[in-house]
């Protein structure tokens, strides 16, 4: 038996506000009814869906705009990684991760999550990337991602003189 209620928030995988879905009665009584993010519907509530629709569809046009508008602020940003690689390669040492994106643009002052930056492998060939970040209601912003090749430090190795040896252990005479 399914009992009919009226969502009046969203709710992940199963509705958004003033949807009426069919529930399983406990699950509306001990869940949805308690928490006020659904009623019964009866004939009387369902004329108040109609309200419910109007604020749901000022809520998701300001999303919307919101969305866009980021999206547009999105387009302009370069970001540049420097990685090491070998002398004259094109492949770097690692690789350029959506989460290091996600990094990049929250320095810059974007909170961005990382499960939407649609990079499936990281970036590991130099030059420019056009990265897709979904953002909500379908809008795509499109970024720049530079990766530029360092080419690795060379280790410093000191020599020693000759015939002077060194020992990792003290001498008796040197603790006294």
């Amino acid at each position: 038996m399914a009992l009919e209620v009226i969502l009046k928030t969203k709710i992940d995988n199963l509705g958004a506000e003033a949807d009426v879905v069919s529930v399983k009665p406990g699950y509306a009584r001990n869940y949805l009814i308690p928490r006020n993010l659904a009623v019964v519907a009866t004939s009387t509530s369902r004329k108040q869906v109609e309200d419910l629709k109007r604020k749901r569809a000022a809520r998701e046009a300001e999303e919307l705009n919101a969305a866009q508008d980021l999206s547009g602020r999105l387009g302009k940003v370069k970001l540049s990684f420097t990685l090491a690689a070998g002398e004259g390669q094109e492949k770097v040492f690692g690789s350029v991760t959506a989460n290091d994106v996600a990094d990049k643009l929250k320095e810059q002052g974007f909170e961005i999550d990382k499960k939407k930056i649609d990079l499936p492998r990281g970036l590991k060939e130099t030059g420019e990337h056009e990265v897709a970040i979904g953002l909500s209601h379908g809008v795509t912003a499109h970024i720049k991602v530079e990766v530029i090749a360092a080419a690795p430090k060379p280790e410093v190795v000191e020599e020693e003189e000759p015939g002077e040896r060194r020992s990792k252990y003290r001498s008796k005479k040197a603790q006294s």
